[in-house]
């Protein structure tokens, strides 16, 4: 049911008029926030008549939750992303019978989710309308982070909804509140925990108009993780700021800190960036988990012809190796997996970073600081001062910093790092832009590697088909250039996969990322051509020959072993062979 029905509906039966409809609207546009959510915080209308409604309107009955009845036994058979996401709540369990609530009965793609549950759990399925209040307490009891909020909130005495970032104050106010550090203190650790049980990347806390946002990166997509009152923005941000060694009364310029903490017996750093907003500073942390952001070499992703290619290219006693891809692709990553796979007792690696993310005993790690001077470029001199066999340059972002890389290449030393092109034909042209001589190149250039990340299907609830015509041709075209020893291993109809969701991945269907490459070797003919003149598809032909497995065909392949979907594949990369 859309916002608009319900509105409707509501004025149809003078549960609402034409005042109110104006402000829900209006409240709707500048919090972002669903109409129903808007008239339950604001109690506008019985969140009971407008279930009873809705029961008119889809000859749905209506059902009462009981709490003490919902266990967790009844929570597991679906998943709290899943409840979320769909606006749905399981009731009850009688024998094979399994109850469920919806807030909107007429949503297509709940309907097909529940239906799914049902079938894998081998369940029939009876559907109820419930409140929208009920819909919440339910949630509550998935979430202990979200009730641990909720008692923090409550002996702050706060209530979400009631109040507004534009507070009108008398001057007769006593403006020193002295309210209890405690609950503020919960709410930042209960939410740095709950971060690194979900696996986030990343944590948004952002000051809203009327409350404040915290949202989770998850998987390469940001979702909401708490809404709470907008007077918490000022004490939660102080909190983390003076966990983070950061200056609490400067707020009109972006701080950068750090701190790190004992979580789930596992110690954590976290990357702390606070930025001014007009409502107020928002924080922007970095969660470096080593468990769950260090990979070893054989977690990157690399099979096949790709693997061999990056084998015998690190086993080279100097040369760069080049990682390209956009920002968020994982190069750090793999970075990170190639300097473990090279760190040994009888070499020194020594890499420069903007800045350091993970800790790996056996580096020299430095972080570059350009605000006084010491950048890529002038770090990388001091470098070669250091006897180093191993160097890793973070990102190659201006000419010196190119041309230094080059010459550590050429004098013995193996040099990684990365850089920002399209795939990995783009590298020697970029290089030659950056003003690196291209009879320079063949000597110093061992390896060119492009990837992006794409989910990763939940293994404990994928399920094989059988891919659509149009699919077919497409994955046909693809094997087809590639080596026999490859395509041999698939065969028409082509089966591909997809997740649904469950309660191991949350109900997502994604659990984590992988990458997806391509790899691109100097090789005799390539040199010839860089040398010559290297154009695209002078470049291109080269890779053929090297039978370079695309991005694309290293996906598709992927998605063939069930690892990823092909549809985000097909839709994320691009053909060019």
């Amino acid at each position: 049911m859309t916002d608009e029905q319900l509105i409707n509906a509501l004025l149809k039966e003078n549960l609402l008029d034409d005042i109110r409809v104006n402000q829900i609207k209006r409240e709707a546009l500048i919090s972002g926030q669903n109409v129903e959510q808007i008239i339950f915080d604001k109690k506008l209308v019985s969140d009971l008549d407008i279930a009873n409604l809705k029961s008119k309107i889809f000859d749905i009955p209506v059902i009462k939750i009981d709490l003490n009845k919902i266990d967790e036994n009844l929570l597991s058979i679906i998943p709290e992303e899943t409840a979320r996401t769909y606006g749905i709540a399981p009731v009850g369990l009688d024998g094979n019978n399994l109850f469920v609530g919806m807030i909107s009965p007429d949503d297509e793609k709940a309907i097909e989710v529940l239906k799914f549950i049902a079938r894998r759990n081998k369940l029939n399925l009876g559907v109820y309308i419930i409140s929208y209040g009920d819909w919440l307490n339910v949630l509550s009891k998935y979430s202990p982070y979200k009730n641990e909020i909720a008692y923090a909130l409550k002996s702050l005495g706060l209530k979400q909804g009631e109040t507004s970032s534009r507070k009108s104050i008398s001057l007769e106010e006593n403006l020193s509140t002295g309210k209890e550090e405690a609950p503020i203190i919960k709410i930042v650790s209960e939410t740095l925990k709950e971060a690194v049980d979900r696996r986030a990347s990343d944590i948004h806390i952002e000051p809203q108009e009327k409350r404040l946002r915290i949202r989770f990166r998850i998987d390469g997509e940001l979702r909401e993780a708490a809404s709470l009152p907008v007077e918490l923005s000022q004490p939660i941000i102080s909190r983390i700021k003076v966990i983070s060694n950061l200056k609490i009364d400067e707020t009109r310029i972006p701080q950068d800190g750090r701190f790190r903490a004992k979580i789930f017996d596992k110690d954590i750093d976290f990357r702390v960036s606070t930025f001014p907003t007009p409502l107020g500073e928002k924080a922007a942390i970095r969660v470096l988990d080593p468990t769950v952001g260090i990979k070893n070499f054989n977690e990157l992703g690399l099979s096949g012809l790709n693997l061999e290619k990056v084998q015998r290219g690190l086993k080279k006693p100097y040369g760069m190796v080049l990682i390209t891809g956009p920002t968020g692709s994982g190069k750090t990553t793999t970075l990170y997996a190639f300097l473990q796979e090279l760190n040994k007792e009888s070499v020194n690696i020594v890499s420069l970073e903007d800045p350091v993310e993970y800790f790996i005993s056996g580096l020299n790690q430095s972080q570059v600081h350009p605000e006084i001077g010491y950048d890529f470029a002038s770090g990388l001199r001091q470098i070669l001062r250091q006897d180093p066999d191993i160097i890793m340059v973070g990102e190659m972002r201006d000419t010196e910093t190119a041309s230094l890389a080059v010459q550590a290449a050429l004098t013995g030393h193996i040099v990684l790092s990365t850089l920002h092109t399209n795939n990995s034909l783009g590298v020697i042209p970029r290089l030659i832009d950056m003003g690196v001589e291209p009879f320079l190149l063949p000597s110093s250039l061992n390896l060119m590697i492009a990837q992006r990340l794409f989910g990763k299907l939940c293994q404990n609830c994928k399920q094989e088909k059988v891919a659509t015509d149009k699919v077919q041709d497409i994955i046909e075209k693809n094997l087809e250039i590639l080596p026999d020893e490859i395509k041999s291993k698939y065969s028409k109809p082509y089966k591909i996969y997809y997740s649904q969701g469950c309660n191991i991945c949350r109900g997502k269907g994604i659990l984590g990322r992988v990458a997806i490459f391509e790899v691109f070797e100097m090789t005799a003919t390539l040199e010839e051509i860089i040398i010559s003149n290297p154009t695209n598809q002078k470049l291109l032909e080269e890779a053929k020959k090297q039978k370079m497995i695309t991005m694309r065909q290293d996906g598709i392949l992927k998605a063939l072993d069930g690892i990823v979907s092909i549809e985000e594949i097909l839709g994320g990369t691009e053909d060019y062979f």
